[in-house]
């Protein structure tokens, strides 16, 4: 049976509109800390790429300095080596003797939640567990 077009629903009901929001929120709920552990990923991998950039600039700075490495950011960036922008600048450590027994190296992303540790003495990155240059 038809009714009139003026008694005719012209729109949705609550009920509907309900499930909607609730599909929305859920769907919301879901993507919201993926998207924000996604974000925290890439800050740790800048940290990362910066350790490794500058691994490559202090090997540079050894070639040029008779074979001793620096421990200040200026002598990085001598050889080359740009910090990224949400990157802590890193900490260096020198081994040995002037500077030529090896290095250490660290540094945080200011977003990241992870300490990264590159040492020269025992093969480069190290593992997110280690959180010293000893």
């Amino acid at each position: 049976m038809r009714f009139p077009q003026s008694k005719q629903d012209k729109g949705f009901t609550l009920i509907e509109l309900l499930v909607v929001v609730v599909i929305i929120g859920i769907l919301a709920a879901i993507a919201i800390p993926v998207f924000l552990n996604q974000r925290q990923k890439a800050a740790d991998s800048a940290a990362k790429s910066d350790l490794k950039n500058a691994a490559t600039a202090q090997e540079a700075y050894a070639v040029d300095n008779g074979g001793a490495y620096t421990d200040t950011l200026a002598g990085l960036e001598s050889a080359g080596f740009r910090k990224s922008a949400d990157v802590a600048e890193p900490t260096i450590t020198l081994i040995g003797d002037g500077g030529t027994g090896g290095y250490c190296m660290l540094t945080k992303a200011d977003s990241g939640s992870q300490v990264w540790v590159y040492k020269s003495n025992e093969g480069g990155l190290q593992g997110k567990d280690v959180v010293d240059c000893t």
